[in-house]
């Protein structure tokens, strides 16, 4: 099962330029979590975060007992071993084929003999559809096909933790859809902890078992994917409607006198709540969901009426523990 992930109270400066202020969340173990935000509020630096590569002004982010922050390096460099990253644009090294590119951490960070190595590269290589391609190069191959050799990548060292960082940029519709269910899948398979940083409405509205948004230097809010995608908030219901009227501007925000000349932000009609993305035919369930099902329903009370609701039409007439209600 994946590791849960504790971020508690990160806030990030470059310079005088704060990136975001007191961020607090827990990604549940082995479960599928995306972060949404307007270009330019720093989801990406908030991955770095996670894995330690930038160090906050203040908080932490507990992984496993070790604080990313500022645990002893050695130790932070143990503790990145149990995570896989999938960059935006696949990182590869252009001069080395898909094979010798997902082989790659195996070779740096493992004692692994060369046999090894090639029945692990080539078992991901199948996970992620591209058998028959581990001789091109990255110029050869698609953008998507190089987005799956990533992950590929991402997943040698079997990690416990996967973070994507904007896994649809670049590609069209179909291959998104494709990439989307690709995850759940391996979701289903390895049960690994996921975040993916996406502003991508559809992923947003099928994948995640959780959700977040990031917005002016703030956590907005995190939880149940129900909460964000019923939210009435101004900022979340534009973004998930893609509104040009509301808070979010060409610069992120808007200044006061665009937003008084707006008006009252009016609610418009809400995005209709999906059914989550399943795995593909022949894979089961993913063990995650009778996890989530527990944690969520007894956080059922404290939770909005309009996102209280949405649980009960997921979940049913099933009974709940400790009080909590589906009536």
């Amino acid at each position: 099962m994946g590791i849960e992930v504790k971020v508690e109270g990160l806030t990030k400066s470059f310079g005088k330029q704060q990136i975001w202020q007191d961020v607090s969340l827990t990604l549940p173990a082995g479960e599928v979590s995306v972060m949404l935000g307007p270009s330019g509020t720093g989801k990406t630096v908030f991955l770095k975060s996670l894995i330690g590569l930038l160090k906050p002004e203040h908080g932490r982010v507990l992984v496993d007992g070790v604080d990313m922050a500022r645990s002893p390096e050695r130790d932070i460099m143990e503790a990145r071993k149990l995570f896989g990253l999938m960059f935006q644009d696949g990182a590869l090294f252009g001069s080395m084929n898909l094979f010798d590119n997902i082989a790659f951490p195996l070779r740096e960070h493992t004692k692994k003999k060369e046999s090894e190595i090639r029945r692990i590269v080539m078992e991901r290589i199948d996970v992620v559809g591209l058998l028959g391609a581990e001789g091109k190069l990255p110029g050869e191959i698609s953008g998507g096909m190089r987005k799956r050799a990533g992950l590929a990548r991402a997943l040698v060292l079997d990690p416990q933790i996967i973070l994507c960082d904007e896994p649809d940029s670049g590609l069209d519709p179909v291959r998104t859809a494709f990439l989307s269910q690709l995850l759940i899948d391996l979701n289903t398979q390895i049960d690994a902890t996921m975040l993916v940083v996406t502003h991508n409405l559809d992923i947003a509205a099928t994948m995640p078992d959780n959700m977040g948004m990031l917005y002016r230097r703030n956590l907005v809010t995190f939880g149940p994917r129900e909460v964000l995608l019923t939210s009435e908030e101004p900022v979340v219901r534009q973004f998930l409607t893609a509104d040009v009227v509301g808070p979010i501007g060409m610069s992120e925000e808007k200044d006061a006198a665009t937003l008084a000349a707006e008006g009252p932000a009016k609610s418009g009609a809400a995005r209709e709540l999906v059914p989550q993305l399943q795995p593909s035919p022949g894979l089961g369930e993913r063990a995650a969901v009778a996890r989530r099902r527990e944690r969520v329903l007894k956080m059922l009370p404290s939770l909005p009426e309009t996102a209280q609701a949405a649980i009960r039409a997921t979940y049913g007439s099933e009974p709940v523990e400790q009080g909590a209600t589906l009536s």
